[in-house]
């Protein structure tokens, strides 16, 4: 049987091989061809093939554990929290700066932080919330965000707000499913939820659904593949053996892996102020670190 270290080392592989993964979302996003909500929604179902698979390859492999009702309904919740995240995050992604939107995504770690506390008994040292508080402050100066403004750049950086909120609701309730279910049950129940909730949404907000050109197909794949059935079942795995509190602030490595490839794939140079951010985002997830450990 591995060792409680081996499998923390697995776990924490798995988180960072996550974030990296849903670091490329802001740029499929923006080359996406069709709405924000359809946009989301192709990431969600072209997904569940795969996903379906791996969940019926792994139950045959090992005995299912007993799913009752809660848990179903947990799981369907939790694809809820995800729709809403993505709508809203892909909504203020057109309405303000991509560093905004980003940013403002990311203040997830506090309502996570809360919730834990309140709902999982999760409990933190000092030193924690210091790592966190510099995360956050780093990942403010490696993106730029220039928050507040007039119109649409206000509601934009809002709908970013509440994009942290939704996102903390699904991660405390993955943390909460990986207890009793496997991360390929969880994925493809939530993702067939959230998925059957955006293609309402994407109509009823008159958003173009299919892509004019076989490079917006291209596009949402990726999507599907690299962010979602990748990224996310990464991080769902990692979260059964983390504290949601320390699982959630170790994502905001996300905007230090997006820095580093729009540097790589598109000759975007990080200024002085960005380098510093990058480098205590990367001493904060250190410090939450050794405060939940």
């Amino acid at each position: 049987m591995a060792s409680s270290e081996h499998i923390q080392a697995r776990a924490l592989a798995a988180l960072f091989a996550g974030a990296i993964g849903i670091a490329f979302a802001p740029i499929f996003v923006r080359w996406s061809e069709v709405g924000p909500a359809a946009t989301a929604f192709w990431r969600l179902l072209l997904a569940l093939p795969l996903l379906a698979a791996w969940a019926a390859l792994q139950e045959r492999r090992e005995a299912p554990a007993p799913t009752g009702r809660n848990g179903r309904w947990m799981a369907v919740l939790a694809g809820l929290f995800f729709a809403a995240d993505l709508a809203v995050w892909h909504w203020s992604l057109r309405l303000t700066s991509v560093a905004n939107a980003t940013f403002l995504a990311n203040l997830a770690p506090v309502a996570v932080a809360l919730g834990a506390w309140t709902l999982l008994g999760e409990r933190a040292r000092p030193i924690f919330f210091a790592g966190m508080l510099l995360s956050l402050a780093g990942a403010a100066l490696l993106m730029g965000a220039n928050l507040g403004g007039p119109g649409a750049v206000l509601l934009g950086d809002g709908l970013g707000m509440l994009t942290a909120v939704f996102y903390a609701g699904y991660q405390l309730c993955v943390k909460r499913l990986r207890d009793t279910q496997s991360t390929a049950r969880i994925m493809l129940v939530s993702g067939t939820a959230c998925s059957a909730a955006l293609l309402p949404v994407a109509l009823l907000m008159g958003e173009t659904i299919l892509p004019a050109s076989a490079t917006g197909w291209l596009v949402l794949i990726g999507l599907a593949l690299v962010c979602q059935f990748a990224g996310q079942s990464l991080i769902a795995f990692a979260v059964a053996n983390l504290s949601a509190s320390f699982a959630s602030v170790s994502l905001l490595l996300q905007p230090v892996a997006a820095a580093g490839f729009a540097w790589l794939l598109f000759g975007e140079a990080l200024a002085a102020l960005q380098w510093l951010g990058a480098a205590a985002v990367l001493a904060g997830i250190w410090l939450a670190r050794r405060g939940t450990q």
